[in-house]
């Protein structure tokens, strides 16, 4: 593994540095929180029509510009690092691979451009909280936790020729706001269920969205609701063009996804980090600053320690993925438990006006927990690994 960048990748990261610098700072990120969409839309079409952001890892043939997950987490390090709000991670990162995985010729020509352009956004919906299953982040997710009928979550049915879902998933990243869903939802009866994943309009008939209130406001999220509604199945019901299962492509999509969600932590860590380190350095008590006593410099360093170990986790996972290995998880376990202990000594070290909800080292904290809610809790991150390695094999492991 070759862990230097090359010149393009370094240009990837000027220069979205550099824009976001100048278009989400803190006063305009959190306007575009208290925006109906969740995020700015220019700063969105500057992403997208000026860097081509969201066909990063999209082929060229579908109108994208043909680069791997390593570029992609590299650039989704640099928007962790300002808390950038954006369809991003829900188009390219969730949606998209699972367009390129499963769709026909068809839909993959029909849809695949638009995302790549930014003029389409995507999300992917499952029900509850059970994002994490579903992406098989935290166990196995060949079971029926796309729930439908009694068991909550969303049935689809065959109708006419076609199909029509009916339930509700809640948790869904911009669901809100995105043109177009990818509904995971049960069929079948007892003996032959399975989940199939379909593609639903954001305008279609009979579907609702509720956007809700989250923990993490830079992750917009919502309730949908789909009582009787139109669907195409994505792909067909015998995988046969493919030969890749909905739970095999969702897995995939899922370790690509943890590379990128640790490479974003980390950027969002290194950030905390910085901010904290300026602020110390300021700051003085007893005539001198802050950061020259030893235990806050012994407490920073232990955070830098962290942070530079969760950033080679995560650019070995990006590295992985693209060579066939998974790292992901365990990549997004220590990434994420770097951004919450660097959140948490950034909120101690600023003393009383860390304290204060209006500051800005709150909102890393809140992503750090947002993150671990959607995609952990880090100690199931971790057994997952563990267990896909089978490290304990022949153990008993309590999680």
């Amino acid at each position: 593994m070759d862990a230097s960048f090359t010149p393009e990748q370094d240009e990837i990261r000027r220069t979205l540095r550099e824009l976001l610098r100048r278009r989400c700072a803190p006063e305009q990120l959190r306007a575009a929180l208290d925006s109906p969409t969740g995020h700015d839309p220019a700063l969105w079409s500057a992403l997208s029509e000026g860097l081509g952001l969201p066909g990063l890892a999209i082929p060229e043939a579908y109108g994208g510009v043909g680069c791997a997950v390593t570029e992609l987490a590299l650039a989704a390090e640099e928007t962790g690092r300002a808390l950038a709000p954006s369809p991003l991670l829900a188009t390219s990162v969730l949606a998209a691979p699972l367009l390129l995985a499963l769709g026909t010729d068809a839909q993959r020509a029909e849809l695949l451009p638009r995302l790549a352009s930014g003029h389409l956004t995507a999300t992917l919906a499952v029900p509850g909280p059970r994002l994490a299953t579903a992406l098989a982040l935290t166990g196995g997710n060949t079971g029926d936790w796309a729930g439908g009928g009694r068991a909550g979550g969303v049935q689809a049915r065959p109708a006419d020729g076609g199909w029509r879902l009916y339930g509700e998933a809640g948790q869904v990243l911009d669901g809100h706001s995105a043109g177009l869903l990818v509904v995971a939802a049960h069929t079948g009866g007892f003996a032959r269920s399975r989940t199939l994943l379909f593609l639903v309009p954001g305008d279609a008939p009979g579907l609702t969205r509720i956007r809700q209130t989250a923990l993490d406001a830079t992750r917009p999220r919502a309730a949908i609701q789909l009582r009787d509604v139109a669907a195409e199945l994505l792909g067909d019901e015998r995988c046969s063009r493919t030969g890749v299962t909905p739970a095999t492509a969702l897995a995939d999509a899922g370790d690509a996804a943890a590379a990128v969600l640790a490479a974003e932590a980390a950027g969002a860590a290194g950030r905390v980090l910085e901010r904290t380190v300026e602020h110390v350095g300021r700051r003085e008590q007893f005539g001198r600053p802050v950061g020259s006593f030893q235990a806050v410099k012994h407490r920073l360093a232990d955070v830098h320690v962290q942070v530079q170990a969760a950033r080679s986790a995560a650019c070995y996972a990006a590295w992985a993925t693209v060579h066939g290995e998974r790292a992901g998880g365990l990549a997004l376990a220590q990434a994420l438990q770097t951004l919450r202990t660097a959140a948490a000594e950034g909120i101690q070290l600023h003393g009383g006006l860390g304290f204060t909800w209006e500051h800005d080292a709150h909102l890393y904290f809140k992503r750090a927990a947002g993150d671990e809610l959607l995609f952990g809790p880090v100690h199931r991150l971790r057994a997952q690994a563990a267990e896909a390695a089978r490290l304990f094999a022949g153990a008993e492991v309590t999680v």
